[in-house]
């Protein structure tokens, strides 16, 4: 009795560890299950969508998963209808990009870039978005909570390389530069000749930022951890600029201060470094203050 006692408990041990292992590391909003062949295939929640775990999720299906999933359920449940707080139910291409154009509920539509972000004014539904506008710039800044001790900006940038790399999947060819003045952190991301087999730089901006909010997108057994030369960097704020490989499409008249703040730092069209320039004297004021998150 006792060898079948432990035949049995192996079988079980067998079997859990095999369900713990089918999970999506780069993305907790799946559901996964496995064949008797032992292969792992995950879904989105909600859809059937197909997710590949060797990368990161686009920024779409992400931001649409989350909405759907959980927040509409929510307020819906407790609240009776949905928030007004600008944040979108967006339509994803097959292969999870945006569609250049977004329609909320009401039929108000709109002209978006790669990073899901506003380009044009809102219209209705006659609107037309001829292509969808890749955004080949991201620029991040970044700041860390106060130490005893001092980082040095080469090890800065290197620890973040390194980051970059291999939690968010990002080719090294994309990473323009990573510079540090304490306590802040300037990455500059550049996408100009951008392969589908690569991860684009704004789904890494959504990745990254969701980390430091502490609501992170990968697998609750992935939080983030930044270290140079084993010293703890905490970082504690975020703020994300978007520039687009064209012009955006405004009545600058129509837009209020905060906008026109938003489409200055995403798509101004002029020489990069005069927008280097701009970014540099900008963020130097930024420092004066607690840095807030920048809603798209």
């Amino acid at each position: 009795m006792e060898p079948q006692l432990g035949v049995l408990l192996g079988l079980m041990l067998v079997v859990s560890s095999s369900a713990q292992s089918c999970t999506c590391e780069t993305n907790k909003w799946t559901v996964c299950t496995q064949d008797a062949s032992g292969n792992c295939s995950c879904k989105l929640v909600g859809s059937d969508h197909t997710v590949n775990c060797s990368t990161l999720t686009s920024k779409c299906l992400l931001m649409k998963t989350e909405r759907t999933s959980v927040e509409e359920k929510f307020f819906l449940e407790h609240h009776g209808g949905l928030p007004d707080d600008g944040i979108y139910n967006p339509d994803c291409e097959d292969s999870g990009v945006f569609k250049a154009r977004q329609c909320d509920q009401a039929g108000t539509c709109w002209c978006v870039n790669t990073a899901g972000v506003r380009r044009t004014e809102k219209g209705d539904r006659n609107l037309s978005c001829d292509e969808l506008i890749r955004t080949s710039w991201v620029d991040i800044e970044l700041k860390h909570k106060e130490t005893s001790y001092g980082f040095e900006a080469c090890d800065v940038a290197d620890a973040l390389t390194h980051l970059l790399e291999n939690r968010y999947k990002l080719q090294p060819k994309y990473i323009a530069a990573v510079k540090y003045d304490s306590p802040f952190i300037q990455i500059h991301l550049k996408q100009s000749d951008f392969e589908q087999c690569d991860v684009d730089i704004a789904d890494v901006a959504y990745y990254l930022e969701k980390d430091i909010r502490d609501d992170s997108i990968f697998h609750s057994d992935s939080p983030l951890h930044v270290y140079v030369n084993g010293d703890a960097l905490d970082i504690e704020n975020i703020r994300v600029y978007y520039v687009d490989e064209k012009p955006p499409v405004f009545c600058m008249t129509h837009l209020t201060s905060g906008v026109t703040a938003v489409v200055t730092a995403v798509t101004l069209p002029v020489a990069v470094t005069g927008l280097v320039i701009l970014m540099w004297q900008r963020s130097r004021k930024y420092r004066k203050n607690e840095i807030q998150k920048m809603d798209e």
